[in-house]
């Protein structure tokens, strides 16, 4: 019984809990910036590259690949056979998927980045300066002495203080 509750106590900590946040947050923001890659960064960028699919690129490693391609070329001089369809003929070295990945990953680290950037401005323009201790000391009027800022009288030269 001592174990469940010194589990609960754990899990139930607000470290854990916020890493759990964390965690589920960072996947769905993941997911949102492969989408931006995939679909809106990439297709641009293989557009101007010379109508490039960089999902597609890749190095055959297997003879039979090389082959498969020569056949299908004979058809159409612009074919070439997509990474799925290579790799279910053999091994490939896929450098496409990996710039992809790549990108992504700079892109997320930005935001990343720019979110925690975000945080520290706000952090530090929420600690404010301390504030100053109440004066425990005044100037008498008269004969300009320095005197406590409780006193009716001064005690140097006995003026009446307002």
């Amino acid at each position: 019984m001592g174990m469940i509750k010194e589990f609960r106590e754990f899990a139930m900590r607000g470290n854990v809990v916020d890493m759990a946040v964390g965690v589920i947050i960072g996947t769905a923001f993941g997911t949102i910036v492969k989408s931006v890659i995939d679909d809106l960064v990439m297709p641009p960028i293989g557009r101007v590259v010379g109508n490039v699919d960089f999902s597609n690129l890749y190095v055959p490693l297997s003879a039979k690949i090389s082959e498969a391609q020569a056949a299908a070329m004979t058809t159409n001089a612009n074919f070439t056979l997509a990474l799925a369809d290579a790799k279910k003929i053999g091994p490939v070295f896929a450098y496409g998927n990996f710039i992809t990945v790549l990108i992504n990953f700079a892109i997320l680290a930005f935001c990343i980045f720019m979110v925690i950037k975000a945080m520290n401005t706000l952090k530090k323009r929420m600690e404010t300066a301390p504030v100053p201790a109440d004066p425990t000391t005044k100037e008498c009027p008269q004969c300009f002495s320095t005197i406590s800022i409780k006193a009716k009288r001064c005690p140097n030269c006995t003026s009446q203080l307002g």
